[in-house]
């Protein structure tokens, strides 16, 4: 059961969908955009549409579950496929490199919601969200998309707390953030480097790991883990496997981050 607090944030989700009348979600089928898109669906009907980026930066795992999970619920998906690195910027990894994409990817979603009669666009960042350096959400606000999630004041405990309640499968999915996040500033990035990410983040998942990060400096892959995980992939015969595997995908030197796993690490250096 929900807290009263909760339950009244949920309620003015649903009253703030209510007034927008039509909807396209930007669905990367995270914790986040999932609740997003089950609300509108649930107020809205057909006139909530869901819209899934499919690009180099994101992963296949991610685009399949997407899909299932709007079949599932009898959704209306539409993909909107886009070339991130043709952005000078973006390519080079500029500071502001999700400003470029976020502008790009919602002018896409804004294209496909007019085709099909939807008069908004919505994104589903809450209010933790406001707190680390996010220069895409300076994109959503000059393109004018909605965020639904933060109107009602949802932070990320709610929302989790939410989709517990309403049996969503995401209720306890890691955070996720796309590929082109795992790169220093000022790397190129590369369809190859972003595929060997994407390879060895799926390794560490297949070993158990479900919150994990590869960044990559250079040809050095600096792999996070939350500290609790410090200690099981420490051990030597699985050390070992990942050495191995990583290398084979094409690093040339493997590092655990003994700080462990946190949100925007990149960003550190932007904050000195």
């Amino acid at each position: 059961m929900l807290e009263k607090e909760t339950e009244l944030k949920l309620n003015k989700l649903k009253e703030y969908i209510k007034t927008l009348g039509s909807l396209a979600v930007g669905f990367s089928g995270g914790v986040d955009s999932t609740l997003l898109i089950t609300v509108a669906h649930e107020v809205l009907g057909d006139k909530a549409i869901a819209v899934t980026e499919v690009s180099s930066f994101v992963p296949e795992r991610e685009i399949k579950e997407a899909k299932k999970f709007c079949e599932e619920r009898g959704i209306i998906l539409e993909m909107a496929e886009t070339d991130p690195l043709k952005e000078e910027k973006v390519r080079f990894n500029d500071p502001r490199r999700c400003y470029y994409c976020k502008f790009d990817i919602f002018g896409e979603i804004q294209r496909i919601a007019k085709e099909h009669g939807i008069e908004y666009v919505a994104e589903g960042s809450n209010m933790d969200d406001l707190g680390d350096y996010r220069p895409g959400l300076e994109a959503v606000a000059e393109l004018k998309v909605k965020s639904p999630l933060r109107e009602a004041g949802l932070t990320k405990a709610d929302i989790r707390a939410i989709s517990k309640e309403l049996g969503l499968p995401t209720w306890d999915k890691p955070s996720y953030a796309c590929l082109a996040s795992r790169f220093v500033y000022g790397e190129e990035i590369t369809p190859e480097k972003l595929a060997m990410v994407d390879k060895a983040e799926q390794f560490l998942i297949d070993k158990g790991f479900r919150e994990e990060r590869v960044r990559v400096h250079g040809d050095l892959a600096r792999i996070e883990v939350p500290s609790y995980d410090i200690e099981s992939i420490s051990k030597e015969e699985l050390r070992n496997e990942i050495c191995e595997e990583l290398k084979k995908i094409g690093f040339r030197y493997v590092t655990l981050d003994l700080l462990g796993y946190r949100v925007g690490s990149m960003n550190e250096v932007l904050k000195k």
